[in-house]
């Protein structure tokens, strides 16, 4: 049963950079498009952006767009998302997601998130 687990949340300075890792197990991450989400205490998740099964085609929301990137290295079953240029507001919970055949795809699993914190 696949598993997801995220890491590399942490504090940093505004302005500074963070890669967070998502990483399965119990499945091959390539079967799936993965999708990142921001969540602050009382607020609904919120998608931040996503990366199709082919590794190619990606979207982002547009308070991220031009600062985070996603990829994905099947080989080592994990997907990345790096974090520049970092601002307060991105201080959230972050959360990976499988979803089924592509990014608009059901929802197949969640990992249980990493916290970021962006210090002004």
């Amino acid at each position: 049963q696949l598993q997801l687990a995220e890491s590399g949340g942490g504090l940093v300075q505004s302005g500074g950079s963070l890669r967070l890792s998502c990483v399965a197990s119990g499945d091959t991450l390539a079967r799936y498009a993965i999708g990142w989400w921001s969540q602050t205490p009382g607020a609904e998740r919120e998608v931040v952006g996503c990366i199709e099964i082919n590794g190619d085609d990606t979207n982002y929301a547009e308070s991220v767009k031009g600062r985070f990137t996603i990829s994905r290295d099947n080989a080592k079953n994990t997907v990345y998302l790096q974090m520049d240029s970092l601002k307060s507001e991105d201080t959230a919970m972050y959360y990976c997601a499988a979803r089924q055949n592509w990014c608009r795809g059901d929802v197949r699993k969640w990992g249980k998130g990493t916290q970021v914190t962006v210090s002004s």
